[in-house]
């Protein structure tokens, strides 16, 4: 795999710089989805039961290079304190010095990393100033790991380095379904536009089995295929594109799914009146919104056909009942054979996954990947620079 991990590492009296992601959810100064924090409980447990002091860095927000106050870490402090069982100490800009005065089991939050434009730029001056904090360094934050910064890059090359729980986790479950999966392989790649998903449908061609196309993409696909999509949202000017990935899928013996039957209907709102029609007869004057039953069935029995299955996107315009009945069965049936053990199921992005919590499926996925942006260009195959800096 190239890289380590925490128990690969001796921690005992080690001070840890860990990179982790508590970019959550704020209103009103209340934190509204603490998931993030959660996530990086076992990695900060296991620092600190190793005998390791965890120094945290993170960003938050958007500061763009410039100390904005409102976008400190400081308020976090209590909340971090609370799910760890520990205290935690907050600090603007600490020296080497004042972190060996601290206790040995301290766990310091130091403040927000992009309060500086050297950050993002991946400055050697900050990359070698933040390794002077730490013993090791530990990044949790795969989530920020495509980005090349001196908190997720730079510093790797400085210190001892490796992954984090939460790191780990999500390395082991994009490995299991892409880089060395069991077969049949099964993508589901949904959402609203071919343009933003050509270099994943591009990787996914020569890895995977079988794609099954959902959303608005697959409108376009339909349209490729000459057929009337009516109002739908669609690119249309992607037409020969979506004609090149069908000719490259069929050279490459990897099956494109797309809806037998639609479900259609005059305007996009919540409840509006729908029909259920075949896809090669979409009225002139209506919207594809939904994949149809016959869609589920056929997506279902691939699901069933196959070992691993990879989901980023939905079926349909699930935010909207009932245009999310498509989504909510291929999710459910996915979960059920994940429970069954026939099926190992990695999800991820972020329509996919407020899409699979709303269905009640998430949980029983084997795993649901929170990165977004990170998840996305690992399935297009792109090296992350923060995970190649582990190695």
């Amino acid at each position: 795999m190239g890289w380590k991990s925490l128990d690969d590492m001796d921690l005992n009296g080690k001070r840890v710089l860990t990179r982790v992601d508590i970019n959550v959810p704020m209103e009103d100064g209340r934190i509204t989805d603490a998931t993030r924090i959660a996530r990086i409980v076992p990695t900060i447990r296991d620092i600190l039961a190793a005998g390791g002091s965890p120094v945290l860095l993170a960003h938050f927000g958007r500061p763009k290079g410039q100390a904005v106050p409102e976008l400190s870490l400081e308020p976090l402090v209590p909340a971090l304190s609370e799910a760890f069982g520990h205290p935690v100490t907050f600090v603007q800009r600490p020296s080497r010095d004042w972190i060996n005065e601290q206790p040995s089991d301290a766990v310091i939050l130091v403040e927000n990393t992009r309060f500086t434009a050297m950050e993002e730029a991946n400055d050697p001056k900050m990359a070698g100033f933040l390794a002077t904090l730490g013993d090791i360094y530990c990044n949790d934050a795969f989530s920020a790991a495509h980005r090349a910064h001196a908190s997720t890059e730079g510093v790797a090359h400085h210190l001892p380095s490796c992954a984090g729980r939460l790191m780990q986790a999500e390395l082991q479950a994009l490995e299991a379904a892409l880089s060395v999966p069991k077969r049949p392989v099964v993508a589901v790649v949904g959402g609203a536009k071919v343009s933003t998903k050509l270099e994943l449908l591009g990787n996914l061609i020569d890895k995977v089995d079988s794609i099954v196309i959902g959303g608005g993409m697959a409108n376009t696909f339909l349209a490729a295929q000459g057929f009337e999509i009516g109002t739908s949202l669609a690119e249309r000017d992607m037409i020969d594109t979506a004609q090149d990935i069908m000719a490259k899928a069929k050279a490459a013996h990897c099956a494109l799914i797309l809806p037998e039957d639609v479900v259609v209907a005059s305007e996009f709102k919540a409840g509006a009146a729908n029909e259920t029609v075949p896809a090669t007869a979409c009225p002139t004057d209506k919207m594809i919104l939904d994949a149809g039953p016959k869609a589920v069935a056929a997506i279902i029995k691939v699901f069933a056909e196959s070992e691993t299955l990879v989901w980023n996107g939905p079926l349909g315009a699930f935010e909207i009942e009932p245009f999310n009945t498509a989504t909510d069965a291929a999710a459910k049936a996915a979960a059920d054979m994940t429970k069954a053990g026939t099926l190992l199921s990695v999800a991820g992005g972020g329509d996919t996954v407020a899409a699979l919590n709303g269905s009640g499926a998430a949980a029983d996925f084997t795993y649901i990947s929170t990165a977004g942006g990170a998840f996305l260009e690992w399935m297009e195959g792109k090296t992350l620079p923060g995970v190649a800096a582990l190695g």
